[in-house]
């Protein structure tokens, strides 16, 4: 790491982060719950999500903007499915209680869907399925997003960056885990980007006047992200038709605000003149093996899969082929023994925090 980053013990990490949450209010049980999905990322290398996120929603809660106390309210339900409002709670609380409702649906029902409104930014979506590989079951949760990305052929900001995750158990190996934005990249990356004063390809962005742009800070001062897939010749509108499908999901069916109207992850965000649901949306679901499978011989066929994977010829001699959840194994088994690296302007943002909730920095 460069000398613009600081590197803090991932455990100390942890307990800053769910001092703050109750340092705010958050109840205890629910501040280390909020403070392990934080931790997940950037414990996992997903730098996007985790301790740069923390201040904002330190200054949403504090605010007002969030309830640190939210009180889960089945609006309706049927069997396998139900919707759930989260009362405008941290969506760190929020996505995992409605995750677990998923999984206890599944362990009566087979299958269990949870679609949730009037929540808030729930963090990375890949930590909620991994709650559903644990009992043993496939699990996937999905999000919208406050808008930021230009619809297919569009260059006004008009959908979230709508991520989707999924994982798979597995026997001896690790589970798989997919996890990915249905924009070319993720918001957080761009920040990453203009952090470190670094131009960005010329695929992710439109800047203002909907010209493609490789200053990240044109995307954030006016732009917008562009679909997975970018253009035409890539594709483009394959990412969108995934960011619609994503965005019905989590909010047309859960009556959360969709589209461009959907709740800001910001401070100085102005919130939008019209509102067509309550807060932002989410959507889990989790299936029992044993429905379609012997869970064992399943397992087995996983471990199969993924060395098949792992021992494809590589296009460059020097590299290899991955399976989903690698990387991020790769960064856990590395910041586990070295620490998280924390950027210098994020660092400078646990310290204002750690003055103001009178909490030491690690």
């Amino acid at each position: 790491m460069t000398n613009k980053y600081t590197t803090i013990n991932h455990q100390a990490l942890r307990d800053f982060t769910r001092n703050v949450f109750i340092a705010l209010d958050v109840p205890p049980e629910e501040a280390v719950l909020a403070a392990d999905v934080l931790a997940y990322s950037d414990e996992h290398g997903i730098d996007s999500h985790g301790i740069a996120r923390l201040k904002t929603y330190f200054d949403l809660l504090k605010a007002g903007r969030i309830n640190p106390k939210p009180k889960l309210k089945v609006l309706r339900e049927k069997h396998a499915v139900a919707t759930i409002d989260g009362d405008n709670g941290l969506g760190l609380v929020v996505g995992p209680q409605s995750m677990q409702m998923a999984i206890e649906k599944t362990s009566q029902h087979g299958s269990g869907s949870i679609a949730v409104c009037n929540t808030n930014h729930y963090g990375a979506a890949g930590y909620y399925p991994l709650m559903a590989t644990r009992k043993d079951y496939i699990g996937m949760s999905m999000t919208n997003t406050t808008k930021g990305v230009a619809p297919f052929n569009g260059k006004e900001k008009m959908l979230g960056t709508n991520p989707l995750a999924m994982a798979f158990p597995t026997l001896n190996e690790p589970e798989v885990v997919i996890d990915f934005a249905s924009s070319t990249v993720a918001y957080g990356k761009v920040e990453i980007a203009h952090r470190e004063g670094k131009s960005i390809p010329e695929n992710w962005c439109l800047d203002e006047k909907g010209e493609v742009t490789t200053a990240p800070e044109k995307m954030i001062n006016g732009g917008a992200l562009l679909p997975l897939g970018s253009t035409k010749e890539g594709s483009g509108h394959k990412g969108y038709c995934l960011a619609a499908a994503v965005d019905i999901l989590t909010a047309v069916l859960s009556g959360a605000n969709w589209g461009p109207f959907a709740t800001p992850f910001a401070i100085h965000s102005a919130i939008p003149v019209m509102e067509v649901g309550k807060g932002i949306g989410h959507f889990f679901m989790a299936w029992d093996i044993e429905g379609f499978r012997d869970l064992k011989a399943f397992k087995e066929s996983m471990d199969h899969w993924i060395v098949t994977m792992r021992n494809a010829v590589p296009q460059k001699s020097e590299g290899k082929v991955l399976v989903p959840g690698d990387p991020e194994r790769e960064a856990f088994a590395s910041r586990m023994k070295q620490g998280i690296p924390v950027h210098h302007m994020i660092l400078e943002e646990l310290m204002t925090m750690s003055k103001l909730c009178k909490i030491p920095l690690p």
